[in-house]
């Protein structure tokens, strides 16, 4: 179960690093932008994650208080964002994205 002060810092634009119980030795932790956060604090919330895996864009959504999900780490997470899903990145180049949200990603 992850913390209520993780899950308070999981916000559109932010880079985190989502870690299974699922792929605990097989598979490394799935890295990426928040992209959307749905259904605020409920037990049915839940965060997108989109990341560039070999050249191709991944999604994954993952419900906030899963028992499957052991960590989260939040790498970095932009100054301001103006909205609260960002599905134009799933069309934008990397350096658009850097230079919209003002970090490095």
């Amino acid at each position: 179960m992850v913390s209520q002060e993780i899950i308070n810092k999981i916000k559109t634009g932010a880079k985190v690093k989502v870690y299974s119980l699922f792929n605990k030795d097989t598979l490394p932790p799935f890295e990426g932008i928040v992209i959307a956060r749905k259904h605020g604090k409920e037990p049915g919330a839940t965060f997108t994650v989109r990341s560039i895996v070999g050249g191709v864009g991944v999604e994954k959504v993952f419900p906030i208080y899963s028992p499957s999900i052991s960590k989260i780490e939040i790498i970095s997470s932009p100054k301001k964002v103006k909205r609260s899903k960002i599905y134009w990145i799933r069309s934008a180049s990397g350096s658009k994205i850097r230079k919209r949200l003002k970090t490095t990603i």
